[in-house]
């Protein structure tokens, strides 16, 4: 996806770009207590412009390698939400791992589930990819109902799977198979 995705009348999904670095840090320091529960402890560096430009950097990176592809959802020139695909990997297994989050103001109104559900067409048709996975905390009831809705399955729990909010815990999995297609 090179352009622009409507997904209300108001905000759109698109790719991430060196560019987005000071409205990712804003919208990363706007969301710091909404994000703080679901996410890795961060430094206070995290949040500023430079720190965001060399995580854009190098996830570009990755995506002009082919092991990943950065989104953002947007409000004008406001990001209000990430969705990722990372870890790509070809051959055999032609999967991605997908991780999201959307600014606490605009939760509730069904956009993540859109901008999810237009990152699968995209994982299938230009990634060509044949799953998707994804891992949410066993509490995080709503990134499991975005998940259901964009028609993924559990498909079990890992035990100390990431350390989220200064420990490691426990992860739902879940996964879509997206085409039947061969490689």
């Amino acid at each position: 996806m090179t352009s622009e995705l409507t997904l209300s009348e108001s905000v759109f999904l698109r790719p991430l770009r060196a560019s987005d670095a000071g409205a990712l840090a804003r919208a990363y320091r706007e969301n710091r207590e909404h994000l703080a529960p679901w996410e890795p402890e961060r430094s206070a560096e995290f949040f500023s412009d430079i720190a965001q430009l060399r995580q854009i950097e190098g996830v570009l990176t990755e995506a002009d390698s082919g092991s990943a592809s950065p989104f953002v959802l947007a409000e004008g020139p406001r990001i209000v939400g990430r969705v990722n695909v990372t870890g790509i990997v070809r051959g055999a297994f032609q999967s991605g791992n997908l991780g999201y989050w959307i600014d606490s103001r605009f939760s509730g109104r069904g956009l993540m589930t859109a901008a999810l559900q237009a990152v699968i067409v995209l994982a299938r048709d230009e990634l060509r990819l044949h799953r998707l996975q994804a891992a949410t905390l066993v509490h995080n009831a709503g990134s499991q109902a975005v998940l259901r809705r964009c028609r993924f399955s559990e498909i079990g729990t890992a035990s100390e799977y990431l350390q989220i909010a200064g420990r490691w815990q426990d992860h739902r999995l879940y996964q879509r198979i997206i085409a039947s297609r061969s490689p």
